[in-house]
């Protein structure tokens, strides 16, 4: 990671809404400042109500601004993958002259022909992630830019979205005051810093549980290859609670925070525990192993659902196995739980940076390590899309010339640092300002390819 800068990484959740801001400095990620709040006008990862996500939003970035001391100008924000369609795309241009240089231009136009299809006009381009470039017949090339070439191919990976969820997400982040500095597909970014390098390589089911809803995403060869999204994550096993015990959601909540455990076989019938019990003065005595058994078949039940999604495509032969992250899995015997039912090994994935160690805050720190790792060739394809990513401010200018790249990482933009942030001025100046053959080949051959 060599972009300089502070990122802000917003994550809009189903039970709540968290915003991580980071400084990169000298190749590290270091957090200054975290908001997080009570999510209202979110159903399954989804705004349904602007206002009320604004206010919550907002309340979120002051809290993030008073402890990192700063002001918040824009921020990078997730998008689930709820109704994702993954689609492999291709594009070729002419270069023009023998002796020309490929350029920033000839990258935009070529990305920009890759993404030549007719969508249907509820659907909406969020992401195009280019695999390789080919020049004149040479493939495998990640960075045309400064070769010579007649004719320029890309091939790449286009992400597209329902265009409400797109619109909701932005307006809800305009009305907060804030700028739209990007928007990620949620498992992309999560891949990137829940898997390893060789897990995102070699193949692994990424499962990340929330509180609205709990998707399941296959990365391979670094690479988003197919996702699924179960509507259901910890709300409905606290909502089993309080129906099953006949207690408020808050006491249920509390309930499962304190006593719950999703492997019944860990825990006792001799261990019990007082529950408040509606139209009753006195509590009752609940055991751990009934709390246990209730959370269970929730969870159980939503793993099944995953796994006969995965195994309609052969994900789980994959050799990373599964790795399980989101706020839901902090619950005890989670990952024992998965490990029967996918029959795989499985881990859980905490963030391990100072005051985010835990799985709920997985998806925000992703974002802003997700921008913060983005390459010149990734901004300059992202300049074409709908939302793109900005620099310094502003979107990647998509008109003038540009000049062939000089070999001085220290003058690229991507080193210049994207801020996404000012800091505060001191109170006595401070002015308002507008924000702004095998199963496994059968698997990537038929299925992918």
């Amino acid at each position: 990671m060599d972009n300089q800068g502070i990122y802000v990484g917003l994550d809009i959740g189903t039970t709540s809404i968290k915003v991580i801001v980071a400084e990169a400095v000298q190749g590290q990620m270091n957090v200054i400042g975290v908001g997080s709040q009570r999510s209202e006008g979110v159903s399954r990862g989804v705004i349904v109500d602007i206002d009320k996500a604004v206010a919550v939003i907002q309340a979120a970035v002051a809290q993030a601004e008073d402890k990192a001391n700063i002001k918040i100008d824009r921020v990078v924000a997730g998008i689930p993958a709820n109704m994702l369609q993954i689609e492999q795309v291709s594009g070729m241009i002419a270069v023009g002259e023998e002796n020309k240089e490929i350029s920033d231009n000839d990258v935009r136009s070529v990305a920009a022909a890759a993404l030549v299809r007719n969508l249907p006009p509820e659907r909406e381009t969020l992401s195009l992630v280019p695999t390789e470039f080919i020049v004149d017949g040479f493939d495998d090339i990640k960075d045309p830019r400064g070769m010579l070439g007649v004719r320029l191919e890309m091939r790449g990976i286009m992400l597209t979205v329902p265009k409400t969820v797109i619109h909701n997400t932005k307006k809800a982040i305009e009305k907060a005051g804030l700028r739209v500095g990007g928007l990620v597909i949620s498992p992309l970014a999560i891949g990137r810093l829940a898997l390893t390098d060789g897990e995102q390589d070699f193949g692994t089911v990424l499962i990340d549980m929330g509180g609205g809803q709990s998707t399941a995403a296959v990365i391979h060869d670094r690479k988003l290859k197919f996702t699924s999204v179960d509507q259901e994550g910890g709300e409905y096993i606290t909502k089993d609670i309080s129906v099953v015990l006949n207690t408020s959601f808050t006491d249920a909540e509390k309930l499962k925070r304190e006593y719950g455990n999703a492997d019944s076989l860990a825990t006792s019938e001799e261990e019990t525990f007082p529950v408040t019990v509606v139209g009753k003065h006195e509590p009752a005595m609940i055991s751990e192993k009934y709390l246990s058994e209730i959370i269970e078949a929730r969870v159980a039940q939503i793993f099944k659902r995953l796994k006969r999604a995965l195994d309609a495509v052969n994900a789980l032969e994959l050799p990373g196995g599964v790795v399980i992250t989101g706020g839901t899995t902090a619950l005890p015997g989670v990952t024992e739980l998965a490990q029967d039912i996918f029959d795989r090994p499985v881990k859980g994935f905490i963030p391990d940076d100072m005051g985010l160690r835990h799985p709920s805050f997985t998806e925000g720190l992703a974002l802003i390590k997700y921008a913060a790792q983005m390459t010149d060739i990734e901004m300059l394809v992202s300049s074409v899309l709908p939302t793109p990513f900005m620099v310094d401010g502003a979107q990647i200018p998509s008109s003038s010339p540009s000049p062939a790249p000089q070999k001085q990482p220290e003058q690229t933009a991507a080193s210049e640092g994207r801020r996404l942030v000012k800091r505060k001025p001191d109170k006595q100046t401070e002015k308002t300002e507008p924000k702004e053959p095998s199963a496994l080949r059968r698997f990537f051959g038929n299925f992918f390819e």
